[in-house]
């Protein structure tokens, strides 16, 4: 019998449930191994090996390859996990959160200190507040420079 999930409603949600867990086990555990130096190393030197040695999709493979976090989560990684890659690339949780929301470091640390998203127009997907997708992504880091 399948859970009732209404929480699958939210705008620009992922929810880290029992089966995102499931489908990024082997994702989350990739990203668990960067805590140690040498696994860090062997990725940063050859990255396409180094993931082969993990049980994890192609496309979970990809994400990790383009640093797309966002399609990280929706393959199941977990922000907390995902946080190794970027720290094995010197990237502060700042400067990740900014590249998900498409914004530059600085407009993401703005945004937060002035409060954060409104909710808004927030509560459901397609209302027509911040988040929803058609607003999404945001900032100047999203705009393409010709």
């Amino acid at each position: 019998m399948a859970l009732d999930k209404p929480y699958l409603d939210v705008p620009g949600t992922t929810i880290f449930d029992a089966e995102q867990s499931r489908k990024g086990y082997w994702l989350n555990q990739f990203c668990m191994s960067l805590m140690k130096a040498g696994n860090r190393e062997r990725f940063k030197q050859d990255e396409r090996a180094y993931l082969n040695e993990w049980d994890m999709t192609e496309e979970q493979k990809q994400a990790v390859l383009a640093r797309d976090l966002n399609w990280c989560i929706r393959l199941g990684g977990n922000i907390y996990f995902l946080a190794k890659i970027g720290a094995t690339d010197g990237k502060s949780f700042q400067q990740m959160a900014g590249s998900m929301t498409g914004m530059t470091e600085d407009e993401y640390r703005n945004m937060m200190i002035a409060g954060g998203r409104s909710v808004e127009g927030n509560r459901v997907v397609g209302e027509d507040g911040t988040a929803q997708a058609h607003r999404q992504p945001q900032g100047s880091a999203s705009q393409k420079v010709n």
